[in-house]
């Protein structure tokens, strides 16, 4: 079976194709960085526009770069959601409508379910069960993932997600945008032990993370004066210190109290180089296994809603070609249709 697969729910538009015979055969990514870069974050009308224009011709190039024509596709999943309304409409009108006009069927996909299944897309796959640390812009999770749609939450994001805490200290630290990337680059200058920030519920006895009062210190910091670009350096160093300590300890515990060994981390944080340097070092200490996306599939593509897409389809019947559509802006994993017996 080949699986079209369309990513739009913010500001990257991804296409992809996926065999369940020879895995992945192309896929292409447009980001909208630079386009949103001069606002500071993203600005949903553009976003929309910008798939718009960019998606028809990413099809194209994907198909021909795999050598298919359109009727080799045997099904097409698009997000469904979440993410920005408008955006999710434009994968899944296009999506729908290509499903219609060859009378296929079509699958809308739960991102963060495309995030939480994309290493296994990897040479060395994890394998069922394991925990998930889903970590992006908007969301910061712990899953128990016991297979494909057979998901529990074990720990939530209660305000800021660590991905929003990287790009709200940037913007303090007058940096560029996607503020993740900003703040580790220069974290890279910076020194430990200048800057004590806080480890927000560190020690909370429980998986649930909050952010704002990392961003609140940060800020505070940022008041009091940062004297040069070193001490720049130094307090982005202690921002991405502080977010990844969480993090890593959060992850650990997970582990600890559902006695699995196996730890999947997922999301455009997963890209992070101190995230994946203190995992490293810690799974042979802890005895546990980390495995991570190819850096390629850490944000959002068209790879990883294929993959999910296929993986469904293989789960049961067919669904019927659509006659209509609709997307989910907010959507819990844990709200996924449970997968035929």
């Amino acid at each position: 079976m080949i699986v079209l697969g369309i990513e739009t729910s913010c500001d990257e538009t991804g296409v992809a194709l996926y065999c369940t015979e020879r895995g992945l055969l192309a896929q292409a990514l447009h980001s909208q960085v630079a386009m949103h870069e001069r606002y500071g974050g993203v600005v949903p009308e553009l976003a929309s526009r910008d798939h718009v224009r960019r998606l028809l011709p990413l099809t194209r190039q994907v198909l021909d770069e795999a050598g298919l024509g359109i009727g080799r596709v045997d099904a097409i999943a698009y997000t469904e959601g979440p993410g920005l309304a408008g955006a999710l409409l434009v994968g899944a009108a296009v999506g729908v409508s290509i499903a219609a006009a060859l009378d296929k069927p079509a699958i809308g996909i739960h991102h963060l379910e495309g995030h939480l299944l994309s290493p296994l897309l990897s040479a060395e796959p994890p394998g069922f069960p394991f925990v998930a640390l889903l970590v992006s812009g908007g969301h910061t999770q712990l899953m128990r993932v016991d297979g494909v749609g057979r998901y529990g939450l074990l720990g939530d994001t209660l305000d800021d997600a660590a991905g929003e805490a990287f790009d709200k200290s940037a913007k303090l630290l007058g940096l560029g945008y996607p503020g993740g990337p900003a703040v580790a680059a220069l974290a890279e200058q910076g020194r430990a032990g200048v800057y004590e920030l806080p480890r927000p519920m560190l020690h909370s006895g429980d998986l649930d993370f909050s952010f704002s009062g990392l961003k609140t210190a940060v800020l505070t910091a940022v008041r009091r004066g940062v004297a040069d670009e070193q001490a720049k350096a130094d307090l982005a160093f202690a921002v991405q210190a502080a977010i990844v300590d969480v993090l890593v300890a959060k992850s650990i515990a997970a582990l600890e109290q559902t006695g699995l060994d196996t730890l999947v981390i997922a999301g455009g944080v997963s890209a992070n180089r101190r995230l994946r340097a203190r995992l490293a070092s810690a799974q042979s200490a802890r005895g546990f296994r980390a495995f991570f996306p190819e850096p390629a599939l850490c944000t959002d593509n068209g790879a990883m809603i294929a993959f999910a897409g296929a993986l469904r389809l293989a789960a049961g019947p067919l669904p019927p070609t659509p006659t209509g559509f609709g997307v989910r802006p907010r959507w819990a994993l844990d709200e996924l249709p449970p997968l035929a017996a």
